[in-house]
């Protein structure tokens, strides 16, 4: 059996997520990926943008979303939320089951999905032009027809290819979904196995678990198929669980050190650190999001970004937009030596979004405030 280290683990879920060596180029960075994850949270750009800033550097907001768009992606339940490759439709078939099953079973007026079928025979539409997303209450206080398309959406029936002001665009799977994908029908077993296959081509190295989170299967679909994906069982010196490694990110991290590492923010929601016990046992990383949790109660802050320079985590900050320029409410560096390297991310995340300023307000240790700003100016 394989022996990796810690390190060489890491840096092959860099490699295989696209953040170590030159920034990824053209078209094609959501079959990169796999999926790019959604959020509804914009505090100077939307998840998805920071993801391909990351990646890409400093492309606008309708570059960013040609990118993600187009008419080779969907969006499904992948990752969460996500814009996955329309290739990859058939491989969600269980889950679509799922939710034909939940349509039999709906207390939704049967007459309420018959209308939105029709509403959408006519052409795409938003949930407003179905009839309203939400009936005044809470987030969840949805009206019927908003719960009708979306559990249409999750049957298969219907396929969102776009969004509009950040509202999915829905419309009629058989009219935007080739043919062939549609009538192609595989196994369970084997809708497992091609996805636990891409998750090990998107993470490098991982353990079961980790295969299984990425598409947000259950660790007992992996097990059974996982020794037919291609992937290879390795041992990771410093983890306590087996893992599975693509031979191709192995063969990369071996000439790791002739790549380059990216000094970027992370979205909270990029692939690299969704899932965050993997985030902290590969990086560290050990992080919660607090957009949800009572203001006085926040440790480090709304909407906090790890900040990736040299292959690691070196720091977090929470972001926004203030007057021009780029706030960052609270910045924590791990160390010393990271100071100028969450300096430069701060910088140049400034740029993006076409400021020369960035405004700092509480640094931790407070000790490393004075050397962040001499960076910064």
């Amino acid at each position: 059996m394989i022996t990796l280290s810690a390190s060489d683990a890491r840096l092959s879920q860099l490699w295989a997520q696209g953040l170590l060596g030159a920034r990824q180029k053209g078209p094609g960075l959501v079959p990169y990926l796999g999926a790019v994850q959604l959020d509804t949270i914009s505090v100077f750009a939307r998840s998805h943008e920071l993801v391909l800033y990351a990646r890409r550097g400093p492309v606008g907001r309708a570059a960013a979303e040609s990118m993600l768009w187009d008419s080779e992606t969907f969006e499904y339940w992948g990752h969460a939320a996500s814009v996955l490759p329309l290739s990859d439709w058939p491989l969600f078939a269980p889950r679509r089951e799922i939710w034909r099953e939940r349509i039999r079973d709906s207390s939704i007026d049967k007459s309420v999905f018959k209308e939105v079928r029709k509403r959408l025979a006519d052409g795409p539409a938003t949930a407003n032009q179905l009839g309203g997303a939400k009936t005044g209450g809470s987030w969840w206080d949805w009206s019927q027809s908003k719960w009708a398309v979306e559990s249409l959406l999750g049957s298969g029936e219907v396929v969102c290819m776009s969004r509009k002001g950040f509202q999915r665009v829905y419309d009629l799977a058989d009219r935007r979904v080739p043919g062939d994908l549609i009538a192609m029908e595989l196994p369970r077993a084997e809708c497992h196995r091609r996805l636990v296959a891409a998750s090990g081509r998107h993470l490098g190295v991982a353990t079961l678990g980790d295969l299984a989170d990425y598409y947000r299967l259950k660790v007992r679909d992996v097990v059974p198929v996982v020794a037919e994906t291609g992937l290879v069982q390795v041992e990771v010196k410093e983890w306590k669980k087996k893992a599975w490694a693509n031979p191709e990110a192995l063969e990369a991290t071996s000439s790791a050190g002739r790549h380059r590492h990216v000094t970027t923010l992370l979205s909270p929601f990029d692939s690299l650190v969704w899932d965050r016990a993997r985030a902290e046992r590969v990086f560290g990383f050990a992080h919660r999001l607090e957009a949800y949790v009572p203001k006085e109660k926040r440790v480090h802050g709304y909407y906090t970004m790890p900040v990736l320079a040299g292959g690691r985590i070196v720091g977090k900050v929470d972001p926004a937009r203030k007057d021009g320029a780029l706030l960052a409410r609270r910045v924590t560096i791990d160390s010393a030596s990271a100071v100028s390297s969450v300096a430069k991310a701060l910088a140049s995340a400034a740029r993006w979004i076409g400021s020369e300023t960035v405004v700092v307000e509480t640094v931790e240790p407070p000790s490393a405030a004075a050397d962040l700003r001499e960076a910064l100016a």
